[in-house]
């Protein structure tokens, strides 16, 4: 049994004021905090991948994990289709398998995200149009054709973890690694970890519901990513065995799902599954 951490939650105490006459915070400060609570709060699915994986005091995820560079495009195109931006085209009028339709855009106006902008642009300047398990391969830089290595989006965990960094979730340092030095980003705010910790561990738990269209889509893309990520295991390390095996009994479930079926229901989000069966068809 892997090794388990400490318990999710922490309690946070706050010093009363000596002589209980703190001063009262200006509208202008009242707003500040709610504007950095609000930009806190907006984590990408990319974001929160990072954050599971991430060695909290080291400040990376590790060397050894190939499959997180495929798992974050496929955040991209799951974030991106969230968003408005992009869809599947139809289905016609012999229903494709959803692995064969590929990927057009509803919506170009830009997210104000850089990755997420950037890879929005590739799929714009593109024609024909590509799948979105074509897609994964191509921001990813694994294709044979040399022509489409300009699609490539490179740096993309630097990139990721600059952006906690301005959220204030992470912080930089600079790491001696014997022959080379290296830029880490250790853990900042654990509460915000923690919180996406706890989102995917009551997904599974106690917020549990045995059809995946009534749950939570941001949170059920969120476990699909994260296993295609390798990082999933992460994520219940502070639970007890018990939870831990119901947890990923859940986890076997959905991975057995049709994808074809669970997208051909009504509401279903077609993109997000899509990329989903990219993964794991």
């Amino acid at each position: 049994m892997a090794h388990r951490g400490e318990g999710l939650v922490q309690r946070r105490t706050v010093a009363a004021s000596s002589d209980n006459q703190a001063s009262k915070p200006t509208q202008d400060e009242d707003e500040d905090l709610d504007d950095k609570l609000e930009k806190k709060s907006r984590l990408t699915l990319l974001e929160e991948i990072i954050l599971i994986g991430l060695k909290d005091k080291e400040g990376y995820t590790s060397f050894w994990n190939d499959n997180i560079s495929s798992g974050l495009r496929g955040a991209m195109l799951v974030e991106l289709g969230f968003r408005g931006r992009i869809e599947l085209d139809g289905s016609g009028m012999r229903r494709r398998s959803i692995l064969n339709r590929r990927i057009q855009i509803k919506n170009d106006a830009p997210c104000g995200d850089i990755l997420l902008d950037e890879a929005l642009k590739h799929i714009k300047e593109t024609e024909p149009t590509e799948t979105p398990q074509s897609w994964v391969e191509l921001l990813s830089g694994e294709t044979w054709n040399p022509l489409k290595l300009r699609y490539q989006i490179r740096n993309v965990r630097e990139r990721i973890a600059k952006n906690l960094v301005e959220k204030g979730v992470l912080t930089t340092e600079k790491q001696n690694f014997v022959v080379f030095d290296m830029t880490t980003h250790p853990l900042l705010d654990a509460g915000a970890k923690q919180q996406v910790i706890k989102k995917v561990q009551d997904t599974l738990l106690t917020r549990w519901v045995n059809d995946p269209q009534r749950i939570d889509k941001r949170s059920l893309a969120l476990i699909y990513l994260c296993h295609a990520s390798e990082v999933l295991e992460n994520a219940f390390q502070s639970l007890n065995d018990e939870d831990y095996d119901l947890a990923m009994k859940r986890v076997r479930q959905l991975l057995d799902l049709d994808t074809d079926v669970e997208s051909s229901k009504n509401g279903a989000d077609e993109l997000m599954w899509a990329v989903v069966a990219s993964f794991f068809k």
